[in-house]
């Protein structure tokens, strides 16, 4: 079955005008990879067809050992209970046996299958492979790239976890399974080295894209705009947005609103001559200093500092040359 590109509206906050970068290869395999995402949704596809499809205990299933989803959207997966209850699991599963563990199986993806099977007392409809752990996150992530419901932090946070588990030098593998080029795959590394309680307290946060969670990454590489990020997350005015997307969007108001510099607050005095005939008012914020005279010799007094202004400044200065010397 074809499936929509899923990275037409994720990597991107403009997606019309992105275009997915795949050309590379993977060092010392013998057959490029994927071409296109059209393609790796194949892939992920053929990896069932043809393959006898069995009933497996859900209570025999395990996770896979590499997770790649966060908190689950409560609407999604009732949709998806609903229609397997009403109509049957219509798409198997994808098992490996469970390494060491006879009689037993781990998931390579449908975990939400799985935990729907359990929750409505059902079996498990599924293929079984014999895979080993590298080939098990290859097939984990061409689903992922075919799912268009993972949003883009939670394949950044896949991208790490794959990195993290060291196949290779050159990170070949975590571009294979996400296909995706050596540059896209370092700005969602960059992205995944958030702080872990930042990221699960947002959450998915499906809409939003590549360039705004980079973006959030670069405001915060200030450790005082971090620690008010990590401060900021633990109020209640926080916890109580219940939307991952406008929790994201409250945070970065508030980080852009604590790093812009805080201005003084303007010092003001009031000076009147002996007789009453000139009244100033003074305004100083630490960069302007300001004085408004009024009163019946306002104009006058005016005029007569602004044709002095040399012979005053020269005498300021004169005055400071001196009180430095005493010091």
């Amino acid at each position: 079955m074809a499936r929509k590109n899923p990275f037409a509206n994720l990597m991107d906050d403009h997606p019309e005008v992105e275009r997915p970068a795949l050309d590379y290869t993977i060092k010392g395999a013998s057959k490029s990879i994927i071409s296109s995402i059209d393609e790796i949704a194949a892939r992920a596809d053929k990896l069932l067809e043809g393959q006898t499809v069995v009933e497996i205990e859900p209570e025999l299933i395990h996770a896979s050992f590499v997770k790649d989803r966060m908190d689950e959207d409560p609407q999604d997966y009732q949709d998806l209970l609903n229609a397997i209850r009403d109509e049957g699991q219509q798409s198997p599963v994808l098992l490996r046996p469970y390494p060491k563990v006879p009689g037993r199986y781990m998931v390579v993806f449908g975990h939400r299958r799985v935990k729907i099977a359990r929750e409505l007392g059902r079996k498990v409809r599924a293929v079984v492979r014999e895979m080993d752990d590298r080939a098990h996150v290859l097939a984990q992530g061409q689903e992922n790239s075919a799912r268009a419901n993972l949003s883009f932090i939670e394949k950044a946070m896949f991208a790490d976890a794959l990195v993290r588990l060291n196949y290779d030098r050159d990170n070949a593998t975590a571009m294979s399974a996400l296909s995706v080029d050596r540059a896209t795959l370092s700005k969602m590394l960059a992205v995944a080295s958030l702080p872990a309680p930042l990221l699960e307290a947002i959450g998915p946060a499906r809409g939003i894209g590549r360039d705004r969670w980079y973006d959030l990454k670069q405001k915060i590489e200030k450790p005082a705009l971090r620690d008010k990020a990590l401060d900021f997350i633990g109020t209640d005015e926080f916890r109580g947005i219940n939307a991952s997307d406008d929790r994201f969007n409250r945070l970065v108001a508030h980080v852009k609103a604590a790093g812009k510099p805080v201005r003084a607050a303007p010092q003001k005095s009031n000076w009147s001559s002996a007789d009453r005939r000139l009244i100033a008012d003074v305004r100083s914020d630490g960069k302007t200093f300001t004085l408004a005279m009024k009163a019946k010799d306002a104009v006058g007094f005016g005029d007569y500092l602004s044709a002095n202004l040399a012979a005053l400044y020269d005498a300021y200065c004169e005055q400071e040359k001196r009180n430095n010397q005493g010091d």
